[in-house]
């Protein structure tokens, strides 16, 4: 079951980073996240979930990011993630931004339902994701492709909400952005 999401999106230049990265994957005939074709497929960074969404946790998602302003961040080291197929992302270095944003969504999520433990504060690893759907063999190969990771300065600009069952995005904070 999809789950419900608020996300964080990154300014252009890291955004097309990224998809640079999903791209270098592609090419080489490795899953990547190029490779989804949905209009609301953009980098990201995952700030909370929840199985769904009642409107009174939508009401308190909006007023925890109605000042929301640009926030910096660090793309740093590639990680992987998983046990079986894996996921390969960039980690997002933790600043006191933005596990604070990252804390005040988690609070404003109360009541909702099945949200997963990895969103919880404490849990949660912050990270743009790559690739899903890799094997083990994969795994190397995408490393290799990509080589080192540098690190990444940029910023999330915007925040957004996922609602899977209509298949829709919009902004509830931040700049306009392509991917809100």
């Amino acid at each position: 079951m999809p789950l419900h999401a608020v996300e964080g999106l990154l300014d252009a230049a890291t955004d097309a980073e990224i998809r640079r990265e999903w791209a270098v994957l592609a090419d080489a005939g490795l899953p990547s996240q190029a490779k989804h074709q949905g209009s609301t497929n953009a980098p990201h960074v995952t700030l909370a979930l929840a199985g769904a969404v009642p409107d009174y946790v939508e009401a308190r998602i909006s007023r925890a990011v109605e000042d929301f302003a640009t926030l910096p961040v660090r793309l740093g080291s590639l990680l992987v993630m998983g046990s079986r197929r894996f996921v390969l992302a960039r980690l997002v270095v933790p600043n006191p931004g933005l596990l604070a944003l990252q804390q005040s969504l988690a609070a404003a999520m109360v009541g909702a339902p099945d949200v997963p433990e990895q969103v919880r504060p404490g849990r949660w690893t912050p990270h743009v994701t790559i690739a899903r759907g890799l094997g083990s063999r994969q795994v190397g190969e995408a490393l290799a492709v990509l080589g080192r990771a540098r690190p990444l300065d940029g910023g999330i600009e915007s925040v957004r909400r996922w609602d899977p069952d209509a298949g829709r995005t919009w902004r509830v904070g931040g700049k306009p952005t392509m991917g809100s």
